[in-house]
């Protein structure tokens, strides 16, 4: 899948194999590809309503979690994610200062960071936030930043999907899955 934005373009396919080279908790665990997928989508429906950057966006949905060490408690996987991003650029994606900017800060903050300015940034972070239920957690609306993700029909489509652990259609051109039930 390619993302072009900004005059620029992103090879996602690209970025994620090499992710994937290093990433090592479950492809299908609570923070792996399915729940990036996810927030691919929800990141992409927010952005066509808040006008943020498609290419920020898409990247930090690979990135963000890509470099936990568990899937439970682990305060400086964000700030590994956005050192991770600075490593890519240029050698796996290209994308403008900006952008490269505001995905570093979207990754960073993600865990850690309520609100930010940044219409893109709110952006990401709502599009990883909208897909909480997949570990149980309602997401609030009070904690959103955006209109667009605190709409009840936005909420209700990504709740939906993250408790049911819907697996996005974009993943089968990401990358090859084993089927459900069988280890990665």
């Amino acid at each position: 899948m390619s993302v072009v934005g900004g005059g620029l373009g992103v090879d996602l396919k690209r970025v994620l194999a090499e992710v994937l080279r290093e990433y090592r908790l479950p492809l299908r665990g609570d923070h792996g590809v399915v729940h990036w997928a996810r927030v691919l989508e929800n990141g992409l429906r927010l952005a066509g309503e808040t006008g943020a950057s498609e290419v920020v966006v898409s990247l930090f949905a690979v990135l963000h979690d890509s470099r936990r060490l568990n899937e439970h408690h682990d305060p400086g996987h964000g700030p590994r994610a956005a050192a991770f991003a600075k490593q890519l650029r240029g050698r796996v994606y290209d994308v403008s200062d900006e952008e490269q900017e505001l995905l570093v800060v979207a990754c960073a903050g993600h865990t850690s960071e309520r609100w930010h300015a940044d219409i893109t940034v709110q952006t990401c972070w709502d599009a990883d936030r909208l897909d909480l239920l997949r570990v149980g957690i309602t997401p609030d609306p009070a904690r959103l930043c955006t209109a667009a993700a605190r709409k009840p029909d936005v909420l209700r489509w990504a709740c939906e999907r993250a408790e049911a652990g819907y697996e996005p259609e974009v993943l089968r051109g990401l990358v090859c899955l084993p089927e459900a039930g069988f280890p990665n």
